[in-house]
């Protein structure tokens, strides 16, 4: 029998895959949902535990009382000031040691992974749970990038890896050459939104999504949906690409089927492309 999984649950559909993924294989596994975060509506009626995301320590006691070992930490999650946190005691602690304003995403995430292995839970990554998510090499679907579309994507991943390098995100936009965007705090769809706005003539730019360099693969992995196609194409873009190894593709069949629909390409890459 496999340990139970404890699903630390943001925002979006993964939190329910991999509940779902743990009824399959009958898993035992208990969610902690993230309040103003999670959807109740992914959540369902699954054994789950709401709390506000200053609550560290009634969570670590909640996940305890549930028997949980594991723990998957997935869903995006907007970072708060410290005014919309108001910190239990517990996360006022951690964050007067680790520095919230000193740290990153990145950094901040590695911090969140220390503590829960600090209170003696095992971090897995969701890849570990959802293997047949992780991006592969290749074409998703029948379209392909010609060669603008691949210079664009070689161009964004040069941008993408500085970005990660610094911390700041994962995801960049480029057509025919130019940066449209990069992501920040927004997050991949409002990147998407703004780029629709800035797309000049001729050829339709290119999503380029990759890990930061040195991330941590157990959390925060660059993810893809049927959703962002649908973003992809308002924005007038030609295609996606992702990294192969190091993201995530929510429904293969259904990215492909979406990607052929739309007339989009979609395709995993090595990291070092463009060097």
């Amino acid at each position: 029998m496999r340990a139970k999984l404890g699903i630390v649950a943001g925002g979006g559909e993964l939190p329910g895959l991999v509940a779902a993924a743990c009824r399959a294989e009958g898993r035992d596994y208990h969610i902690l949902a993230l309040s103003g975060h999670a959807d109740p509506l992914v959540i369902g009626d699954g054994p789950a535990d709401w709390i506000r995301l200053g609550e560290a320590g009634t969570g670590f006691d909640k996940l305890r009382q549930a028997g949980v070992a594991e723990v998957v930490m997935i869903g995006p999650v907007r970072r708060p000031s410290i005014g919309e946190l108001a910190p239990d005691f517990r996360t006022a602690r951690f964050f007067a040691r680790v520095g919230l304003k000193a740290l990153g995403d990145d950094g901040l995430l590695r911090a969140v992974v220390a503590e829960l292995e600090g209170e003696g839970f095992k971090v897995v990554g969701v890849d570990e749970v959802l293997s047949d998510c992780l991006a592969v090499p290749g074409r998703y679907g029948r379209h392909a990038p010609d060669a603008q579309a691949e210079a664009d994507i070689a161009r964004g991943v040069q941008v993408a890896r500085g970005l990660g390098a610094l911390d700041v995100g994962q995801a960049v936009v480029v057509q025919q050459g130019i940066v449209l965007g990069v992501e920040a705090v927004e997050g991949t769809d409002r990147l998407l939104a703004r780029c629709g706005d800035l797309a000049r003539q001729g050829p339709g730019g290119v999503l380029v999504k990759l890990r930061k360099p040195g991330q941590d693969r157990r959390v925060d992995l660059p993810t893809i949906g049927a959703a962002t196609l649908a973003n992809a194409a308002a924005a007038g873009l030609r295609g996606v690409a992702v990294e192969a190894g190091g993201a995530l593709v929510l429904g293969r069949d259904a990215v492909a089927a979406e990607a052929d629909r739309l007339g989009l390409f979609v395709v995993g890459i090595g990291s070092g492309e463009g060097e």
